[in-house]
């Protein structure tokens, strides 16, 4: 059994590094924004990049790795991701998903910044999100002065209360910056990519018609499930 253990753990710790170094590598951080996490919940198992730590010096051997279910640090010497709380409020409370990663990419963070749910235009938009890419409410006072980054991960839940977070690539925390999941960690960043292309999308839309209304729900809801869900048919089958 701890073969079994340390052995999840050091896969663990290489998938999220070469998931890091694979968000470095995007352009969507500046210095040492940003983190992404990447989570194995049958072994009760997070790893997250450390904080503070530059990308270019970044090795598996500094990959801090927390169980999920008490935050409790398993391996590792270093502090973990300031953002810790929030990741592990995440995946405890949304089934499914492996990864998550956190930028200030430009185009979303501004989108943060303004509080505002990017509206879903067109169908490039569509086949990644059923409906606006979510901005949670402004923490308020209380919850910034106590456990902030726990907080952070409750309004992010709170947000998807009776919707299916799968549903959507990731979601905007107001005034802060986007946070995006996926089934691993390098999903995860794959969605941040979209995530950001998704944000400058409508931000280029709006400078040319800023009165536009939304897509259309038929063809929304069309061009969404063809690509996920059970009738999905866009791409080859799995088995192929």
């Amino acid at each position: 059994m701890a073969r079994l253990m340390n052995t999840a753990v050091e896969e663990l710790k290489i998938k999220v590094c070469e998931a890091n170094l694979k968000l470095a590598a995007s352009g969507l951080i500046f210095h040492t924004f940003g983190n992404v996490s990447g989570a194995d919940p049958q072994a009760d198992l997070m790893a997250i990049k450390p904080s503070g730590v530059p990308y270019e010096k970044l090795k598996p051997e500094h990959i801090v790795v927390l169980a999920i279910s008490s935050g409790e640090v398993i391996d590792g010497t270093l502090r973990p991701s300031s953002d810790t709380p929030t990741h592990l409020e995440i995946y405890r409370a949304f089934h499914g998903i492996g990864g998550v990663t956190h930028t200030h990419s430009l185009y979303a963070t501004a989108w943060a910044q303004a509080c505002k749910d990017i509206p879903a235009f067109g169908t490039t938009h569509a086949d990644y999100c059923n409906g606006p890419i979510l901005c949670t409410r402004e923490l308020d006072d209380r919850e910034i002065k106590n456990d902030y980054e726990v907080h952070t991960g409750k309004v992010i839940v709170e947000r998807f209360k009776g919707l299916n977070p799968l549903d959507y690539p990731g979601v905007l925390v107001a005034s802060h910056g986007p946070f995006t999941w996926g089934k691993d960690a390098m999903d995860s960043v794959h969605n941040a990519e979209i995530l950001e292309y998704l944000a400058r999308l409508a931000s280029e839309t709006l400078k040319i018609s800023p009165g536009l209304n939304q897509i259309k729900q038929a063809l929304l809801e069309k061009h969404f499930t063809r690509k996920h869900g059970p009738g999905a048919y866009y791409g080859q089958p799995k088995n192929k």
